[in-house]
């Protein structure tokens, strides 16, 4: 592992680090967070996955996440949000390719010999994050924002075990009726795959609940609302009476202003939930 860059942030540090990855067959990086201290026990984690287009700095340079997590101790993981490099399939559309990773391993060319970011995600970036950094395996948690909210969702709702408590800001819901997701799903599973349905928050919740408490916040002025699908995910909670939170904050947008406004919100509730 190559360190790209070393900051002191809030008393913690705030890296940035290169590995090669075995599974996505390129370099990756990654942005790490660490809170202040020598502690006896390893700090727990925080997965932020971020959105379209974005690469591992958004999250990390807009969010504002790390002062509360230097506050409570809590190490943030900012993983890339797909495979890169010049070897690595692209296309025109920015919401496809490089960038647009979905959080999904892909089965179909081009796309399948890089695009594993849910094997990278859970298993590979998992791995080398816990065998290298001051971390606790067992206390872990998993947020993001747009697609991220996506990938969040999904990978809590597939793996409760791993990831013990879950939030999401203005996610992808409900992928499978979205032009955010069937045009991406198509091309990274086929066309007639019945893979999409395992990737589709709204889809999950609905056959396998969440042990916990799930977190979502949306904007009201969301210029995306129609392909996020919310309502189809709030029917799901209401239905299946899933313990949860759904805010929708007046006057808000999509972007990363948006999300600094009540990322302690989110940092707080995953802190509360790792405790129980």
């Amino acid at each position: 592992m190559e360190i790209v860059s070393l900051n002191k942030c809030f008393e913690g540090t705030q890296g940035v680090y290169k590995h090669h990855s075995k599974v996505c067959q390129c370099d990756m990086t990654f942005g790490l967070f660490l809170p202040p201290g020598e502690k006896k026990k390893p700090f727990p984690i925080l997965w932020f996955l971020s959105g379209l287009t974005c690469t591992h700095e958004n999250a990390m340079t807009k969010a504002g996440a790390q002062q509360k997590a230097a506050e409570l101790g809590m190490a943030i993981v900012f993983p890339d949000t797909s495979p890169r490099g010049k070897d690595v399939p692209d296309h025109d559309d920015n919401y496809l390719g490089q960038g647009a990773g979905f959080y999904v391993d892909a089965t179909e060319e081009p796309w399948n010999r890089n695009f594993k970011m849910w094997s990278y995600i859970a298993h590979e970036l998992q791995e080398e994050v816990i065998s290298n950094f001051p971390v606790d395996e067992n206390f872990q948690g998993i947020t993001g924002h747009s697609m991220g909210g996506h990938g969040a969702l999904t990978l809590a709702l597939t793996m409760p075990e791993t990831y013990r408590s879950v939030s999401a800001f203005s996610p992808i819901a409900n992928p499978t009726n979205s032009d955010w997701g069937q045009k991406q799903f198509t091309a990274y599973f086929g066309a007639n795959s019945k893979l999409p349905e395992q990737h589709d928050a709204t889809l999950l919740l609905e056959r396998n609940g969440y042990p916990g408490e799930i977190l979502i916040d949306l904007g009201t002025d969301d210029q995306f609302m129609d392909l996020l699908r919310p309502d189809a995910f709030v029917s799901v909670m209401e239905n299946t009476g899933q313990k949860g939170t759904f805010n929708m904050r007046e006057g808000y947008d999509h972007g990363y202003f948006f999300v600094t406004t009540f990322i302690n919100d989110h940092i707080e509730h995953h802190f509360r939930n790792l405790q129980k």
